[in-house]
C-alpha cells in the first residue's frame, strides 16, 4: 500500500508536520507536484488524520499522571468509555480484556483534580470499582511504530 516515497514522506512530517512542501520536496529529491499529490493521497487514504504540534504538558504544570483501572457493568462499558472520554483531563480511554474493563490515561496539573476526578468516576452508575495508579517517570510515551 506505501511505497518508499510514502514512508519518507510521512516520517518527514512525523518528525516536523510545519514541513514546507519545498522542504519535503528537497529531501526527497522529487518534485513540489508529486509530494503535494502524495501527501493529497495519504490524507484521502486516512493515512495522515491531521497535522499538529506536540506539546509538552508538563510544561504546562500537568505534572500528575494517571492510569485508572475500572470496572464497569459489562452492558454500559460504551456509554462509560464515551462519558469518560469527553472529560478535559482524559488523553485516552481503552476498552481492554483482563481484569478490569477499562483503563484511562489522564493528567493533572494538582492531586486535588484527581482526587476530583475518581470521585467523579465513582459517582457513575456503571463503574463498580476503580484502581489508580500515579505516573512516577515516563520512560518512553510515543505513537512512533515502523513504517
Amino acid at each position: 500500500m506505501l511505497d518508499e516515497l510514502d514512508k519518507m514522506i510521512l516520517e518527514i512530517l512525523r518528525e516536523d508536520s510545519s514541513k514546507s512542501l519545498k522542504e519535503i520536496a528537497e529531501k526527497t529529491s522529487k518534485p513540489v507536484s508529486t509530494i503535494y499529490d502524495r501527501i493529497k493521497k495519504l490524507v484521502k487514504l486516512g493515512i495522515i488524520k491531521r497535522f499538529t504540534i506536540e506539546i509538552d504538558y508538563s510544561k504546562l504544570g500537568y505534572t500528575i499522571k494517571a492510569l485508572i483501572l475500572l470496572n464497569v457493568d459489562g452492558k454500559h462499558i460504551l456509554e462509560v468509555e464515551s462519558d469518560i472520554s469527553k472529560h478535559p483531563n482524559v488523553e485516552a480511554v481503552y476498552d481492554i480484556t483482563g481484569e478490569f474493563d477499562v483503563a484511562v490515561i489522564a493528567s493533572f496539573k494538582e492531586i486535588k483534580e484527581l482526587d476530583e476526578f475518581v470521585k467523579w468516576l465513582l459517582r457513575h452508575p456503571y463503574i463498580r470499582q476503580s484502581r489508580t495508579s500515579i505516573v512516577f517517570r515516563i520512560s518512553k510515551e510515543e505513537k512512533r511504530l515502523p513504517l
